[in-house]
């Protein structure tokens, strides 16, 4: 975490009364600094209240609730802090149209959401050398934003 971060996790912590020890992770959403951009304004305007990611048995960092999160922009800059309230391991081509409107992007809609995230983890699983399938155990978050 570079001092940027680390010094806006400090001044969260000491407006919201936490241990400065307290665990925080942070990263940026997508691929690509375009879909960081995006994706971290979706976060800070309210809009964006929940995200997808693959699941990768035996993952230490596996989120959990309460987990707190500093979302990142393009540039590696902090946007908002946000703290996940449900996290759930499901099946890909089962995660529900209700949790795809709350990932709040494009047009909100169960198409779209399925469109994009087709080819997001298409390229992911390829990248990790492995082939995508809609069985897929994901790990599905909802979060709230909290500064």
């Amino acid at each position: 975490m570079d001092e940027k971060v680390k010094q806006f996790w400090y001044n969260f912590c000491l407006k919201h009364n936490l241990a400065i020890a307290t665990k925080v992770d942070a990263w940026a959403f997508g691929s690509n600094k375009e879909d960081a951009e995006e994706l971290a304004e979706l976060v800070d305007k309210g809009i964006k209240t929940a995200t997808t990611s693959e699941y990768v048995p035996g993952d230490e960092d596996m989120p959990k609730v309460g987990d707190w999160n500093i979302i990142l922009d393009g540039q590696g800059k902090p946007v908002c802090v946000v703290q996940d309230k449900v996290v759930e391991i499901i099946p890909y081509n089962q995660i529900s149209a209700e949790h795809a409107y709350h990932e709040g992007e494009g047009d909100r809609s169960y198409q779209y959401w399925r469109k994009v995230h087709d080819q997001f983890f298409e390229e992911e699983f390829k990248a990790n050398g492995q082939k995508f399938y809609p069985q897929a155990p994901m790990v599905c978050e909802i979060f709230e934003k909290v500064e």
